[in-house]
């Protein structure tokens, strides 16, 4: 589950996470999102699900994963956490305070501020992509970029495919 609010690209983060497992890797996936009636600053999600086997629903009941780029849905999508599910937030924005189960992993990580030190604040889901990606290994970085290419033009495709590696680059320091 991916979470936060319109006009921070977690649709099109979704989207390109899907197509990086089905088409790059020949898994299944689904991908779905769901936003607020404002498309600039209200809420916004995408789930992904992807599997080795076919998938029958097509939404998140239970997530392994939960990227929040934003307080409002960090205080939402908390409740969805089980025993096996990983919390990525950015640290900018989001004051965790879940005190349940031991065994969630949390991770923080500074990713608007990556993407701004970037020059475009825009790019704060790639970024925090290559964030998931280095922690998870959910998909390989080379699917993710491949996916990239397809979707942006020339240059928007080299800018997005270096946020990407530089949220790489944040988990691993």
């Amino acid at each position: 589950m991916l979470a936060g609010e319109g006009g921070q690209g977690l649709v099109t983060a979704g989207i390109l996470l899907a197509e990086a497992a089905s088409i790059q890797e020949g898994k299944c996936a689904v991908q779905t999102q769901s936003y607020g009636i404002s498309a600039r600053g209200g809420m916004s999600k995408s789930e992904v699900l992807i599997s080795n086997q076919e998938i029958i629903y097509p939404g998140v009941e239970a997530p392994d994963l939960i990227l929040v780029l934003t307080q409002e849905a960090y205080d939402t999508f908390i409740s969805c956490v089980s025993p096996e599910t990983t919390i990525v937030y950015d640290t900018a924005l989001v004051v965790p305070w879940y005190t349940g189960v031991d065994t969630v992993r949390t991770f923080g990580f500074p990713f608007t501020e990556a993407a701004r030190e970037l020059g475009r604040v825009g790019t704060v889901n790639m970024v925090a992509l290559g964030s998931l990606v280095a922690l998870t290994g959910i998909v390989r970085v080379d699917s993710l970029i491949n996916a990239i290419g397809r979707h942006f033009p020339e240059g928007g495709a080299e800018y997005n495919q270096g946020a990407l590696h530089r949220g790489i680059a944040l988990t691993r320091a």
